[in-house]
């Protein structure tokens, strides 16, 4: 008789790795735009810290929450860069922000709480709040309105079995960062419905132009009730590292600490060492992989927007442009298909992120070189002047 596994296992949703999955195996010339891997290499001054701390012996167990010179590091520059004043007791490192956010879900939702998730959305936080117990609630938000926060789209689904809400800014995928009208509509709500804010930043430091990243908790009365989760991944081009850390008001952090810790005990000592020197590092060296990744942004969303049937709104941060292709009359899932069988393209479909992101294709520029970006905008180009 087969073992049976727990109902919170039989009750998730199995986690769908989209196009990625289709291209894994095909033979030819594939161009990858469809996961959020950066191009860039770690940079130099983070490897070596790390290397020393290695030799230097810095390979047993350590703090719970982090290395206290870390945490001392990320409280700072919350306070300086963010506007939230935490201390370093209100900081926890984890494996990357898939640890911080499952520690946020699984330390505040119970079986039968609903979790909104606002549409275009991020899909592994679904699996997350399931294996909670908790229900998820779509909040599409209106493509024609840029994917904008609108209280009139998201209160009428706030039920008495709400407990939060979760938020990326700057948004994977839509490429949009909130302005602090909008963080201000969820922080009304939240406040006026005792609701809890799970905020995932991660893209904090790749925004562009004349946006700027807020953190909600720095919104009045809003770090009392809001989960911060940030990571290294992205703009340090630390993907492959695994970490990330949460930042929250004393009163969260305990039952978060009991989920990381029944779980890793705490995060790999030595490469602590390694998000150190990121921090506290020449931020020139961060401001040059942004100027970069914003030179790659031009690229693609200049030839995006070239293409007949598409149009791709300025991205104001992330590594992803957006582009809407409903002018092609292919839905959103066959455009990505027939570009990977046609060209070889693999890019994401933007139904992938719920309903409200059908019409639309995920393109990741952050991931690649500019004349590999230049032969897939060549490629794309030649489908949709064809069809």
């Amino acid at each position: 008789m087969p073992i049976r596994p727990a109902r919170r296992i039989t009750d998730t949703s199995p986690k769908n790795f989209g196009m990625f999955a289709k291209a894994v195996g095909m033979e030819g010339d594939l161009i990858h735009l469809e996961l959020g891997m950066p191009a860039e290499d770690t940079p130099q001054h983070i490897k070596d810290a790390t290397i020393a701390a290695l030799q230097a012996g810095h390979v047993h167990y350590s703090d719970l929450q982090g290395i206290p010179d870390l945490r001392n590091a990320i409280a700072d520059k919350m306070r300086r860069q963010n506007n939230v004043d935490v201390t370093p007791d209100e900081v926890i490192v984890t494996n990357g922000l898939t640890q911080a956010s499952f520690a946020a879900f699984m330390a505040f939702l119970d079986e039968g709480d609903e979790c909104l998730l606002l549409a275009p959305y991020y899909p592994q936080h679904i699996g997350k709040a399931e294996l909670a117990g908790a229900k998820v609630t779509i909040a599409p938000l209106d493509a024609s309105d840029n994917f904008s926060i609108n209280r009139a789209l998201i209160e009428p689904l706030i039920t008495p079995q709400t407990r939060a809400i979760a938020l990326i800014n700057p948004c994977n995928p839509t490429g949009r960062v909130y302005s602090r009208d909008e963080l201000q509509v969820l922080a009304d709500l939240a406040q006026e419905h005792d609701l809890l804010i799970l905020s995932d930043e991660v893209y904090e430091e790749i925004t562009y132009d004349a946006a700027s990243h807020i953190s909600i908790a720095s919104l009045p009365g809003m770090k009392q009730r809001t989960v911060t989760m940030c990571a290294f991944t992205k703009a340090y081009a630390m993907d492959g590292w695994r970490l990330g850390y949460i930042v929250a008001d004393a009163a969260l952090i305990g039952p978060m600490m009991k989920i990381t810790t029944n779980e890793v005990t705490h995060v790999n000592t030595f490469v602590q060492h390694g998000a150190l020197a990121a921090l506290t590092g020449d931020p020139a060296i961060l401001s040059d992989m942004v100027s970069r990744d914003r030179e790659r942004r031009d690229l693609v969303v200049t030839r995006l927007n070239q293409m007949p049937g598409v149009t791709c709104a300025p991205v104001e941060g992330t590594i992803y442009a957006f582009p809407n292709i409903t002018a092609t009359g292919l839905n959103a899932q066959d455009c990505a298909d027939k570009l990977l069988q046609e060209t070889g393209v693999v890019v994401e479909a933007g139904s992938f992120y719920g309903d409200a992101g059908e019409g639309h294709l995920r393109v990741c520029f952050g991931c690649a070189e500019m004349d590999v970006l230049t032969d897939a905008m060549d490629r794309m180009q030649r489908f949709f002047n064809g069809l």
